[in-house]
């Protein structure tokens, strides 16, 4: 059975792998993104990933204990 890919939409062209953790509510805090982090249990993309600032784009896919999200660009709203 597949993953069940979870869409957050950034709102800039890029966000940090830490940001981002708590953005898709895979963390609870950046404190938990940091040691998560560097206990190598973050994947982006299929490959393990220890660098917090790394820049994500859309399209790339961060997994971290069986929850995947995905980073999608956030659509402007119209006025």
């Amino acid at each position: 059975m597949a993953t069940q890919v979870n869409e957050v939409p950034i709102r800039d062209a890029s966000i940090r792998l830490g940001q981002f953790l708590k953005l898709a509510d895979l963390i609870d805090t950046g404190a938990d993104a940091k040691s998560v982090i560097a206990e190598g249990l973050v994947t982006v993309n299929g490959e393990v990933d220890e660098r917090r600032g790394r820049q994500l784009q859309p399209g790339d896919e961060v997994s971290l204990a069986g929850r995947t999200a995905r980073v999608v660009s956030q659509v402007p709203r119209r006025t």
